[in-house]
């Protein structure tokens, strides 16, 4: 549609300004603003095995690096708390965060140790619903958010999960073997993925309702330049053209049925009892503080990454410093506003005054053209002196303006893998073991 190519043009112009150039080394995160929240990200970039369509920072499973690594991660939490941070809420991605459940454990009890009551978040994937792993975690995580993707059997081998996680059959019934273990159980899937078609959704959608989540997020396909490349190579190029009508589709089956199971938490994400895990954090908290390889922090108006090499990563933390660098050099008032737009909007309502008393100017006149695209096109359902929400319409454009933003933190991503030395480049691209096994004897990767 107009609209969208629209805006797909556009945001790619922005955020090409906001992400160009090389990330630049700092010595340390900057500290806390009073009176500001904050959430903790930890990230654990280790999986059994990798999937071709992920874009985050992830390495095969080792068990002696990925400890030493949990206990880097354990010092980095210890440093960014002598900063003077404190949280409420901790959120941990991967990866694959489960992989070692003792030290996921010994990590969430040293969040709680440092910061008081947190409420705690965590990743993880099918095969790990299991009372061993799960049993540990049931009085330390409140809300988990299960990896599943699809669950088509045809899709999960081209996505390289059949036989790592089992068929959709068996995922289905793993995820209602875990009904009401966690306050909340959301349910990772993918729309528009190359070869999925209007029928593997509609079923998707059926399996959802099925599984007795109380929230599954829907995202849309979102492909890095070097991850593109392998999808088009293995299962087909991305069409977006087709993206509109099948959000379509997700709203009307989760929502506008007659039964109605699900309601709109954010522009992609579907709860059935409202206030459950929120993956994009972002909507909740409007800056952040990453820790571990590979993580994002935005603070201040400016994105930090942490290093993506272990190795690196390990000797920085060793040696008492933090190994993070700027990853955006546009800090300016206009882009601090769009984000805020893009935010507010993507978690379905934007407070207007908050955004004059935040900002010092109207979102009227300080995004001017923002404001007009958007009532051009339909995109507000209401527009006062007081708020603005979304109509259907105007929700698929910040979903477009959102995947059009993390395809661009994907970049970043890129940026970074990019700068790794050769043996970590061969654990990400080549097979992963041999490589592994002869790069991961020191424990630093």
């Amino acid at each position: 549609m107009l609209a969208e190519r629209l805006l797909s043009a556009a945001v790619e112009t922005a955020q090409k300004r906001y992400f160009a150039g090389e990330p630049r080394p700092v010595p340390s995160l900057p500290g806390p603003e009073s009176g500001k929240q904050y959430l903790l990200y930890a990230h654990v970039p280790f999986c059994e095995r990798l999937c071709p369509y992920c874009s985050f920072n992830r390495f095969p499973f080792s068990e002696d690096p990925a400890r030493a690594y949990f206990a880097s991660l354990r010092e980095q939490m210890r440093m960014v708390a002598a900063l003077g941070y404190t949280f409420d809420s901790l959120y941990i991605g991967g990866g694959t965060p489960t992989i070692l459940v003792d030290e996921l454990s010994a990590t969430i009890d040293l969040a709680r140790e440092l910061f008081g009551a947190l409420e705690v978040s965590t990743e993880t994937n099918p095969n790990h619903l299991v009372p061993e792993i799960l049993d540990p975690l049931r009085d330390r995580v409140q809300r988990m958010s299960v990896g599943v993707q699809s669950f088509d059997d045809e899709l999960l081998r081209q996505m390289d999960r059949y036989d790592k996680y089992g068929s959709g059959a068996e995922i289905l019934e793993r995820l209602r073997s875990v009904e009401g273990f966690f306050h909340s159980l959301n349910v990772d899937m993918i729309f528009n993925f190359p070869s999925q078609t209007e029928a593997v959704l509609r079923r998707d959608i059926e399996q959802v309702k099925a599984s007795r989540c109380n929230q599954t997020t829907f995202y849309p396909l979102m492909a890095s330049r070097s991850v593109a490349t392998q999808l088009k190579r293995t299962v087909g190029m991305v069409d977006y053209g087709r993206e509109g009508r099948f959000y379509k589709i997700l709203v009307d089956e989760l929502v506008e049925t007659p039964d109605r199971p699900f309601e709109l938490a954010t522009a992609w994400t579907f709860s059935r009892t409202g206030g459950g895990l929120i993956d994009e954090y972002i909507v909740d908290y409007e800056e952040y503080v990453g820790i571990g390889s590979g993580a994002f922090s935005y603070l201040r108006g400016d994105i930090y990454l942490t290093t993506f090499s272990l190795r690196d990563y390990g000797r920085a933390i060793g040696e008492g410093r933090m190994p993070v660098a700027v990853g955006s050099s546009a800090n300016t008032l206009a882009n601090r506003m769009r984000y805020r737009f893009l935010m507010e909007l993507f978690g379905l309502r934007l407070d207007k005054k908050k955004f004059e008393r935040d900002f010092g100017v109207s979102v009227e006149r300080g995004l001017r053209a923002e404001m007009l695209f958007f009532r051009t096109f339909g995109g507000f359902a209401t527009d006062n002196a007081e708020e603005l929400t979304l109509t259907e319409k105007g929700r698929y454009l910040t979903v477009v303006m959102q995947r059009s933003m993390f395809a661009h933190l994907n970049s970043l991503r890129d940026t970074a893998r990019n700068a790794l030395a050769s043996d970590e480049r061969q654990l990400l691209f080549g097979d992963g073991s041999a490589a592994c096994a002869n790069g991961c004897d020191d424990g630093t990767a």
